[in-house]
This record gives C-alpha cells, structure tokens and sequence, in this order.
C-alpha cells in the first residue's frame, strides 16, 4: 500500500489521500537529519530556546485549523480537539526553557575536577497512535528539540493530519530544514526503519503493549534508548465514605472522554459493596447526559471512533447477551458510533475487566474493604493511571501508595500535566515523560575528570 485514503469517522465522507514513506525516503531524512541535528546541537541555548518559542507561536496562530483538522481526521469533539492544540503549544512553551536549563554537575574528587555534560543523543525516532495525535506527538518533540535532538515523527496511519501540519509550521517558524520531519506511512516500513537504523539513537513508542514488546525487542539489538508509553486498565476506587454525587457524577468523563480511546480512561470502576446500589443510582442519570453527536458542535462532550475496524472491536466485547446496567446515546446513521455502556460482569476475571478495550464502555465491581480494593486494582497486567475517592486522607495515602500505577489522583480524575512527570508501570509502559525532567532523557551523561596536576 503506497497511500491511505482518510475517512471522517463521524459521517464516513473521503477527506483526502496521504502518501505513505518509503523506506528510501526515511534513509534520506536520517541523513538530513543527522546534518541538522549538528548544527542546532552547536547552537547557543538561548537561540534554540528562542526557535521552539517562535515553534511554539506558530502553533498558537493556528490553533483553530489544527483543531478542525482533528474533528475531520479523529472524530474528536472540537472543544477538545482546541483544548489539544493548545496543550501542544504549551508543551513547546514549557520545553523552550530547558536549553538553558540543561545543567550537569560538579562532582567532588580528589586530584582535580571532575564535572558532567547532558549530550543529546541524536536522531530521535517518535512513532504516535491515533487516539491523541497533537498532544502525543508534543510529549516527544518537545523535550527532544530542546536537549539538541533531531526528530523524526510517524503518525499513526489513520491520522496523520495534523502532525503533517505541524511539520509544516515547524519550518514557518524557522527551524533548520531536516530538524523535524514527519513520516507518514505504515508501522512495518517507516516505525520497523526507525528501530533498525544505525543513526536513530532513540525510540519514543506510544501504542498497543503487543506492539510496544515488538519495538523494544528490535531496539535491544541495538542496545538503543526507548521510552514506551503503552496499554491501561485504569482503576476508579469509591470508598463508601467518599462524596459519592461527585464521584458518580464525574466518572463518566473519566472513561468516556475521546469515546473511551483513551490508555488512561477509568475503565473499572471499583466500588465499596455497601455503597454498590447507590452509586449506580448516581451512575445511570451522569451516563445518559454525556452529551455524543457530531463533533462539530460546541455542546458535544464524545464523539465516535476512529474506525469502522476500531468500531467491530469495540462490538465485539459487547455481545448480545452481556450484562449491560444501562447506556447512554449515540446517533444513528453514518459514522463510527457506540452509546456509552456499562456493564456489570460476573466475574473478575471476565476479558471486558482484564482486557483493554479502547472504546466507551466501562465495567463495575465491588469490593469488601481497603485490602480487597487494594488488591482488585492491583490484578492487571497494567499499571498506568486511576482514582481514589475517599474523605479520609489516611486512606487516600495509603491506597495510593499501594497501587501499582503511574499516575494516580485523588477525589478527582487528573492524568496528564505538561509539567509533571507522566508514564506506566508493568506492561503500561517504560519511561517517563513530561515534567521537568524529560528533556534530560533525550541525553547522555558524559563524564569529564580535569586533573590538577
């Protein structure tokens, strides 16, 4: 397959046909981007500070197309479709202080001075999903630009929009030609080419955790750099002393924001058996308001998915006969739609409770106490994000430092700050990125020991 033609997933209209990359053509943005990265790593830090700020002003005089580019490519709502493009111009902001921030250290010795550098690796290869294609892309491109990197970025293959676009504003704002190249194409030529070259010194992986193994096994023969941001089944705790109106009323948003294609999205809610019927009370009115239609409007709160393919799956774990509580609305007709749906299995080992589904649905359990919750949201492979919902702050310490997960927030369902560190753990991922810390894993330490004889 040499091109994709893309689809709107909200009413199946053609968009337009993207050229895929050949292997050549990743060859020779390797090269030109081993030249580029030279010369912006010889740089002053102040001038590449300065270039990701005129990066990221560019961005901002084009928040709203870039927006309506992720409506007609994603299906994404277009609040939040703005709400992204915003983030990834924020990102830049935030990352265009960290070449002058890049310090090492002076390291006491005997017999001289001995002092670090913070060298940047290189070429860097970012490969990012379809789900949040701007905001993703950003958590890579930006810490790496300003340790000194060049990038190469591949889009997924189903939304290569408003990465293309980027790429261009990349040159509008002036930064050098080959610095930061966007490959559109297939995950089997341009991704496997990232991992196999020589001169691509570190992979920045977000996707599926079957293909994110793939990706690390072809790096370990390298011994190349990677960070791995992977699958979720995120836990939403209630404890029955919890403010239970909010934490009804705002699950649905944890699980069904972007149509549940999300690696954070609180897809098992994990709830004291005491308080179990209540809170389904709660539940169902909080799921029939989610407001799903088409993504152009302002009011929408999900849109559909991606897909026809992602579509079929999502069905495919709501057969006819599951234990559906209740559901939400979608719109009938054209488009990639599936109602908000909660279920009720009968067991915890059933595959909509261990498996990820990326889609709108979401299963209930109930637990017995502190250690049953501890230990049910503990029984996954995943280890990526969740909530806690308690009054008692004893409780919410302990909880959270007994969960096996990267990021957790209590009484509210916050993942993902640009300024704090963001990753997985388990089979969830491998890394962190964002914070204050990220650009310096886009590094190398160097040690240099000055004698003072």
């Amino acid at each position: 397959m040499t091109s994709i033609t893309l689809i709107n997933p909200a009413d199946e209209s053609v968009i337009q046909t993207v050229e895929h990359s050949t292997i050549e053509r990743v060859d020779d943005a390797v090269a030109r981007a081993v030249d580029a990265q030279r010369r912006w790593a010889a740089l002053a830090p102040l001038e590449r500070a300065s270039a990701l700020r005129r990066f990221a002003s560019a961005v901002d005089g084009d928040l709203e197309n870039l927006a309506r580019l992720e409506v007609a490519n994603s299906g994404h709502p277009i609040g939040q479709a703005r709400w992204e493009a915003g983030h990834v111009r924020d990102v830049l902001t935030y990352y265009s202080a960290a070449p002058e921030r890049m310090l090492g250290s002076q390291i006491p010795v005997a017999g001289g001075l001995d002092v670090t550098f913070l060298e940047p690796l290189g070429v860097v290869g970012i490969i990012v999903p379809w789900n949040f294609p701007m905001t993703i892309a950003a958590w890579g491109f930006a810490p790496a630009l300003a340790a000194g990197n060049a990038v190469l970025l591949k889009p997924a293959e189903w939304t290569p929009l408003t990465a293309l676009r980027l790429g261009e504003l990349a040159i509008v704002a002036g930064l050098p030609e080959g610095l930061f190249t966007v490959l559109p194409g297939r995950g089997d030529v341009v991704g496997e080419r990232f991992v196999t070259h020589p001169l691509v010194r570190k992979i920045v992986f977000t996707g599926s955790t079957v293909t994110g193994k793939k990706v690390m096994a072809g790096c370990a023969d390298q011994v190349k750099a990677v960070t791995l941001e992977l699958g979720g089944k995120s836990a939403n705790v209630v404890f029955a002393d919890s403010d239970l109106e909010k934490a009804a009323a705002t699950a649905p948003y944890a699980v069904f924001e972007n149509a549940g294609q999300d690696c954070c999205a609180r897809s098992r809610i994990l709830v004291e058996r005491s308080v179990l019927d209540r809170f389904l009370e709660l539940l169902e009115p909080a799921v029939a308001g989610v407001r799903v239609g088409s993504p152009t409007e302002d009011s929408t709160e999900m849109g559909p998915l991606v897909s026809a393919a992602h579509l079929a799956k999502v069905r495919s774990y709501v057969p006819d006969d599951s234990q559906v509580a209740f559901r939400g609305t979608a719109p009938d007709g054209a488009g990639f739609w599936f109602p908000p749906t909660v279920l009720l299995p009968g067991s915890r080992t059933d595959r909509v409770v261990t498996e990820e589904i990326f889609g709108p649905v979401v299963s209930i359990l109930a637990f017995d106490d502190e250690a049953d919750a501890i230990a049910l949201a503990n029984d996954s492979i995943y280890g990526l994000s969740g909530s806690i919902w308690t009054r008692d702050i004893g409780r919410a310490i302990r909880v959270s430092r007994a969960i096996e997960s990267g990021n957790l927030s209590v009484n509210s369902h916050s993942s993902v700050r640009y300024s704090t560190p963001f990753g997985g753990f388990k089979q969830s991922g491998l890394g962190r990125e964002l914070g204050p810390d990220a650009a310096a894993a886009f590094t190398e330490t160097k040690n240099v020991f000055i004698s003072s004889d």
